[in-house]
């Protein structure tokens, strides 16, 4: 069992895939736990391990062996369904790519969520999300229309709109440029400590192991 004041717990995490060259270890034997409210930097190179491993925490993959809890549920013993059950409404993303639905302004990306949730007043919340991030007066841009940097903003925003208990964030400033990066990096973290929300964050860039409250290295699948 997690204890209560743990918002994730692994224990003992593998993930392994079938190859025609047999089992591929990516991940070996990992336990972490991650606070409420705490920040949490993992630094790792291409291919160590890292992105599958935030999969793992966040259910959006399954483990091959061990318990990962999120919220105290075992994600494990939990099919797709129920795991997107226990992230709904309480987790939110920020990817690379930014994930934006193409052909919608900045608006109705924000809105999104708010409205799977069932959320009555997701227009004004979603306005009030894209004024923290100072995009109050592109609410009404397509999002291809955007700037590299003004799509993470949005990204960031409607991940923050839902008031998530933990966010995941998979190489938030990789592809962005160093300043723009750097800004986003001080945005996403400024909104975490108004909020209280977890941060996990997934990076290779050693600036922004010095962000969060700890700094987790992962190596060929290990953590170190």
């Amino acid at each position: 069992m997690a204890e209560d004041n743990l918002c994730i717990a692994l224990n003992q995490v593998g993930k392994f895939v079938d190859t025609p060259d047999g089992k591929l270890d990516i991940l070996n034997n990992i336990s972490l736990d991650v606070k409420y409210q705490e920040a949490v930097v993992i630094k790792g190179a291409s291919g160590s391990g890292k992105t599958t491993l935030l999969g793992l925490m966040a259910g959006l993959d399954q483990a091959s062996s061990g318990d990962v809890f999120l919220f105290g549920e075992n994600l494990a013993r939990r099919n797709e369904e129920q795991r997107a059950s226990v992230r709904a409404g309480r987790v939110g993303f920020v990817f690379q790519s930014f994930h934006l639905v193409q052909g919608a302004n900045a608006l109705q990306n924000v809105m999104l969520p708010l409205e799977l949730s069932g959320i009555d007043n997701a227009p004004q919340l979603a306005i009030e999300s894209l004024r923290q991030v100072g995009l109050e007066k592109k609410v009404n841009t397509l999002v291809e229309h955007l700037s590299g940097g003004e799509q993470q903003r949005v990204a960031i925003a409607r991940a923050f709109a839902i008031k998530p208990q933990v966010l995941f964030a998979d190489e938030p400033t990789g592809n962005l440029d160093a300043g723009t990066g750097r800004q986003i990096a001080d945005l996403m973290f400024h909104l975490r400590d108004q909020s209280g929300t977890t941060l996990v964050l997934v990076t290779h860039e050693s600036e922004l192991l010095e962000r969060g409250d700890r700094q987790i290295l992962i190596e060929s699948g290990r953590l170190l």
